[in-house]
Formats: C-alpha cells, structure tokens, sequence
C-alpha cells in the first residue's frame, strides 16, 4: 500500500485510533498525522481524533493538535482507522462511516479488517512499525525526520514492551536501531513514557498489588480496582497503565489478570501471559482481542462472576500444557 497514493485527490483526512489510547495507539496516529502533513499539499485540512491521551506523550509533535471532543458535523475523503477494527474507535465512527475511503492499519491478529483498504499484518509488533514500513515504502528512510522517528519508535516500545515482549522480532530491533539514529535522546524517552510513574500512579499500583489474589496454584493472578476506589484516590483509567504487567512479573504467575470499574457491573479487563496462555484466544470469547501475550476485553458482571468466567479458559490452556 502506498499512503501518499491512497490519499491522491483528498482534501480532507481523518485520524482515529481506539478507545483508552495507548501509546502505540497514539503514536501511529501522530506518525500518520505528521507524514501526511508534512507531503501532502499545504491546503489539506487533516485531523486526529482520539480520547484525551495521556500527558506523558505531550512531547510528541502533533501532540496539541489533538482533537478530543469528536464535534458534529465532519465529513472526509479518506479516513484512518488505526491500531484496531472500526467499532472500537468510539464517538470518532460517526466520521469513518461517512467517509468516502476507509483505511484500516492494524497488527491485533483479531481484526480481519474494517476498512475499504486494509493493512493489517498480525505477525508485525506494532501498528507504528506498520507506519514506518508504510512511510519507507513511499519515500525510503529519507521520508523520516527526527520528530517522525521519535513518534514512531515510542509506539514500538510501548506496544513490544522496549522489546522484551514476544512480539518482538529481529526486524522490529532492527526498525528500533534505524529509528535512534536519527538522534532523538531515545533512554530518557523511554525512562519518561514507559517506566516512570507519578505518585498517584505508584500508589494506586501499590493498592493493586497488596489486594491480588493468587490463584490456580499461583499460576494466575487477579486484581481489581473498584470505581470508588479509583474516585478515593482521583485516579483515571490513564492511572492504572502497567499494573497488569507488574502483576505478570511476580515469579510463577503464567497469566495476570487487571480489572477495573467502568459502570454498574461493567468491567474493562487486561491480561498478559508468557508462552504458555493464549490470552488473544480467551479474550476472543468475550468479544474483546488483542496478542497471544496481551489482550482484553470488556465484561458485565460481578467480580466474581467475570473471573470465574476468565478462569474457565484460561485453566483450559494451563491443563493442556501441563502447568497445573
């Protein structure tokens, strides 16, 4: 796929990714955005619509552009569907839906595709790799620049977990390498987007932790975080970021589970697993998605029922490769 040649003859882009952004999210998004922006003709009129994302990206150019308040009346010619399927981009469907063309980018191998043109390529690490395979098959690494760069290598470590994931391969660290030598200062990048936490962050992590349940022989681990808790302490979903992966780095665990209140008997639940759960696979039968090693998905119920739920499959798979 050629972006500049898919986008000929608009004059009017959209953007979206999906609902919570994250930091792949945001920033296939901002790469998108800024590569259109910079080759596409001056007099184009080009938006990103995402749900406000977190401060902690605020360094990345196009940042401000932002829109957050999905307005009425939009129409467009082309319109980006990024790091997920066509339902999950929220209030922003109201404009792919009207456009004349629908892109859809994506690497989550649950979605089959929702746009008109589709690039969805499971077995890549990230959508923003995706963005910089895109940019350099239209104009080769020249196309790049350092604020590009940038953008697009803070999607790759959100999304592979500074490549330490099982998504990682030797092409997205040899993606990474190329990135960094355009000169951004790429350890403090990575030390402030990805590792470093706020006071309130650690605190509500730290009430995360000391209230997991270990269960299956320890092989599992649950947490959740109730809405009058998050209220207690000021906390948004933005808040919660990472505490599933702390849960998954407890020794013996083979699959973490977080959980947190987003209305009356209504969950948004994560997971992350190592080789031996396919967490895509469970999530899948709750109408949610994501990699083997991390997926999720939104559950109605009780506490209790939603991890009885969960646990059903996931004991499945621990059964099946003798972990229990």
């Amino acid at each position: 796929m050629k972006l500049l040649h898919e986008c000929k003859g608009a004059t009017r882009i959209g953007i979206s990714g999906h609902i919570r952004p994250d930091g792949d999210c945001i920033s296939s998004c901002l790469a998108i955005y800024g590569y259109l922006k910079k080759y596409m003709p001056k007099n184009s009129y080009i938006k990103v619509y995402l749900e406000k994302p977190a401060a902690v990206f605020s360094e990345l150019k196009g940042f401000e552009d932002i829109v957050t308040d999905f307005p009425e009346e939009e129409s467009f010619d082309v319109f980006f569907i990024m790091d997920c399927s066509i339902e999950r981009i929220g209030e922003a469907q109201k404009y792919a839906q009207t456009a004349k063309k629908r892109i859809n980018i994506d690497h989550h191998i649950s979605n089959s595709g929702t746009g008109d043109v589709n690039y969805v390529k499971p077995q890549v690490g990230s959508a923003s790799e995706l963005v910089y395979d895109l940019i350099v098959t239209d104009g080769g690494e020249e196309a790049l620049d350092k604020e590009l760069a940038k953008i697009i290598y803070t999607g790759m470590i959100h999304d592979t977990g500074v490549f330490q994931y099982s998504n990682t391969n030797q092409k997205t660290m040899e993606t990474g390498g190329k990135l960094v030598a355009y000169g951004f200062d790429f350890p403090r990048l990575i030390e402030e987007t990805f590792y470093q936490r706020t006071y309130l962050q650690t605190q509500v992590l730290g009430r995360a932790l000391m209230e997991s349940i270990r269960f299956m022989n320890g092989t599992c681990i649950v947490s959740c975080m109730e809405k009058k808790h998050m209220d207690f302490y000021g906390a948004t979903s933005q808040d919660l970021d990472g505490i599933v992966n702390q849960l998954r780095n407890i020794k013996g665990v083979h699959c973490a589970i977080f959980m947190y209140e987003i209305g009356n008997l209504e969950y948004k639940v994560s997971m992350r697993s190592d080789e031996i759960v396919n967490v895509a696979e469970v999530a899948g039968y709750f109408g949610g998605g994501g990699h083997m090693r991390a997926a999720g998905c939104t559950m109605q119920g009780t506490f209790h029922d939603c991890v009885n739920n969960l646990s059903k499959h996931i004991e499945e798979q621990l059964l099946q490769n003798g972990a229990i």
